[in-house]
């Protein structure tokens, strides 16, 4: 715990969505996402807001963000960020067997479309999937969802699927010669101040996350 963070956002922090209070989330599962891995981090109990995305669960095994304005399909961004915080839960925590059901179903739903298809024609689900930007931010991306995958592979002991074999080499094709990848934009947003490079440079932040993924998608032992 980092010393009394968590117990002073609780009590001078409200979310503007019907004034609800801060550790409970809102109605935003990227917000409630990042909120969940925030609160574990800061040793808060959040295992309400766990329990939230258990109840708010698509059909289709994923989330959206626009559940609250009446969507019934899942988004490939707010899956992956709630996927995310759920690993992180998990990690930290042990999260419960309800909890890891509903990440396995997140997974699957990433899994079924190949990380960047649409299911029911197989192409892109838009040219985002391939738009490699640090920071990740709430945006998804395949190296966004393979940097996940990779985690929680190794938090589950679990070989990488080869569903994601096309998306692995999206990324190898944007490697460049010299063995970085480069900063393909700028998410909007105010920000107090930069951490990468401006776009079309050399990206040390991507370089990391590409370079640790091929090397476990690519390791002896995984597998395939």
């Amino acid at each position: 715990m980092l010393g009394d963070t968590a117990e002073r956002l609780a009590a001078s922090s409200r979310w503007e969505y019907e004034d609800l209070p801060y550790w409970g989330g809102e109605v935003d599962c990227c917000i409630n996402a990042y909120t969940l891995a925030n609160g574990v981090w800061l040793g808060a109990d959040v295992s309400g807001l766990a329990d939230w995305f258990l109840e708010h669960r698509l059909a289709d095994g994923g989330w959206n963000c626009d559940w609250v304005e009446g969507a019934t399909v899942s988004s490939f961004h707010s899956t992956l960020n709630v996927l995310k915080g759920l690993l992180y839960y998990e990690s930290v925590t042990g999260g419960t067997d309800a909890i890891r059901a509903a990440r396995r179903s997140g997974e699957e739903y990433l899994l079924r479309r190949h990380l960047y298809k649409r299911l029911s024609t197989g192409e892109p689900v838009g040219p985002w999937v391939s738009r490699f930007v640090y920071p990740f931010r709430w945006v998804y991306s395949v190296l966004n969802a393979a940097d996940y995958f990779r985690e929680a592979s190794l938090v589950d002991g679990r070989p990488p699927d080869p569903r994601m074999t096309e998306a692995i080499e999206q990324i190898r094709a944007a490697r460049q010669p010299n063995g970085t990848w480069l900063q393909q934009g700028r998410h909007p947003g105010r920000v107090w101040f930069e951490v990468d490079v401006d776009p079309g440079e050399p990206s040390k932040w991507l370089t990391l996350f590409a370079t640790r993924v091929l090397e476990w998608w690519d390791a002896p032992a995984t597998g395939r």
